[in-house]
Formats: structure tokens, C-alpha cells, sequence
């Protein structure tokens, strides 16, 4: 009778740890944070489509235009292998702009995350101060009773 208590419980044990496992799982997929992440990673993927589609159809006809070099081109080596320079330097721009379009976004969001941590910190500032000149009134008024 006594190992089936035991079992039962053990039984209960690894059916809590379940549920915990399940439920702690989900909350963490319902977290905001993974959330957004999510959302991140695909407005992302969007905006490189755009960006890729911006350097291969305007950006590099420019340069072509302009310096009369050719962006897309190829140098061959060895065995009919091909180094395809012009694929890099368009997949190097991409980079740039994508890396300018994030920081100028991060920078914008910093301000705006600043803006009302600024008036929280001005609200702490005031109430410490007012707390600050009770305890000052209170030890004075302790010194005076010695």
C-alpha cells in the first residue's frame, strides 16, 4: 500500500513537472518580447527584399551609368571558375543601407524610450527630494530631544 502511495505521488510529481514545462513554455511564447521578435524578423526580411530590389534596380544602373563600370561583372580563373566580384559589391551595399536604415530606426527609438524615462527620473528627483528634507526634519528634531 505504501509503494503505491509512492507511486501515486511520484505520478502527480512528473505530471506537475509536465504541466510546469507546458505552461512556463507558453508563457514564454506569449511574452511580448518573443512576440516582437518575431514580427522583427519578418518586417526584416521584407525590408531586405526592398533593399536588394534597391541596389540591384536603381542603384547599380547608376553606377554602371555614371562610372561606365559594370557592377555585375565576373573575372575568370582557372578551370572555367568564376570569382563574381560584382555580386559582392552589390551584397556590400545592401549591407550598408540595411545597417544605416537600423541605426538610423535604433536611434529614433532611443529617443523615444528616453523622452519618458527622462519625466520618470524628473518624478523620482522630486519625491526624493521631498523625502530627503522629512528625514533631514526628523533627525533634527531626534538631535534636539537628546
Amino acid at each position: 500500500m505504501a509503494k503505491k502511495i509512492a507511486d501515486k505521488e511520484n505520478l502527480n510529481k512528473l505530471k506537475e513537472k509536465g504541466t510546469g514545462f507546458f505552461a512556463e513554455f507558453k508563457e514564454f511564447v506569449m511574452r511580448g518580447n518573443v512576440m516582437d521578435m518575431a514580427i522583427g524578423v519578418i518586417i526584416g526580411n521584407a525590408f531586405a527584399g526592398i533593399v536588394t530590389a534597391l541596389t540591384t534596380d536603381f542603384i547599380n544602373p547608376l553606377i554602371n551609368g555614371i562610372g561606365g563600370a559594370e557592377v555585375g561583372g565576373t573575372i575568370k580563373i582557372y578551370g572555367g571558375q568564376v570569382i563574381k566580384y560584382g555580386d559582392f559589391i552589390t551584397s556590400v551595399i545592401n549591407f550598408l543601407i540595411m545597417a544605416f536604415v537600423l541605426f538610423i530606426m535604433l536611434k529614433a527609438v532611443n529617443k523615444v524610450m528616453s523622452i519618458g524615462k527622462k519625466e520618470k527620473e524628473e518624478e523620482e528627483a522630486v519625491v526624493k527630494t521631498d523625502e530627503a528634507k522629512l528625514l533631514e526634519e526628523i533627525r533634527d528634531l531626534l538631535k534636539k530631544q537628546k
